[in-house]
């Protein structure tokens, strides 16, 4: 009996010190911790991207809406194509944009004068807008308003979190003068 025990102590001994497989097994440990940081980290950075294309996609519309005149229908498909290009290389079906124009009567409350979108629901025609500050309400004063939502969709994450909804809007005053919309003026 002493014969098995010290056997088995000198064996525990000798595998205490043996050091061969230690890095596979650490390695084993660890690999899952570090895969799924690395996938975390590019997920994050793509919905970064995504939120700025979509800041970006909706100061473009309010721009180039805000610099026009006069905007026929096929120019306004125009402007918001234009706009949509932005969001690229994401999805532009996962794209709603948005751009009205709003004047703002003597008391400072703000009426849609004209809406179209992409792939949204333009605003009614004479409907009142709250604005988000009040230093926006200029009395006797128009703005042009785009508002742009985009339908995010983790490539990896995607059982985790879902679909995430991206949003931004932007206001500017018109460059010359409100435009003119499919003969609807904002004056």
């Amino acid at each position: 009996m002493k014969a098995v025990t010290l056997r088995l102590i000198t064996l525990l001994r000798s595998f205490k010190r043996d050091r061969d497989g230690a890095s596979a097994i650490e390695f084993a440990i660890l690999a899952p911790l570090l895969i799924t940081l690395y996938l975390g980290c590019v997920e994050i950075t793509d919905g970064i991207a995504a939120d700025r294309k979509v800041t970006l996609t909706a100061g473009a519309l309010a721009n180039l809406t805000s610099q026009s005149q006069t905007i026929t229908v096929a120019g306004m498909t125009n402007i918001l194509n234009a706009s949509a290009a932005v969001i690229k290389p994401y999805s532009v079906g996962n794209l709603a944009a948005t751009i009205t124009c709003l004047k703002i009567d003597a008391a400072g409350v703000a009426k849609v004068k004209w809406s179209a979108t992409l792939n949204g629901t333009a605003r009614a025609d004479g409907s009142t807008v709250t604005l988000p500050s009040a230093d926006l309400a200029v009395p006797n004063s128009y703005l042009v308003w785009s508002e742009v939502n985009y339908n995010y969709t983790p490539v990896v994450g995607y059982t985790i979190s879902g679909t995430l909804a991206l949003s931004d809007q932007m206001f500017m005053s018109p460059r010359i003068t409100p435009p003119v919309y499919d003969s609807k003026t904002c004056a």
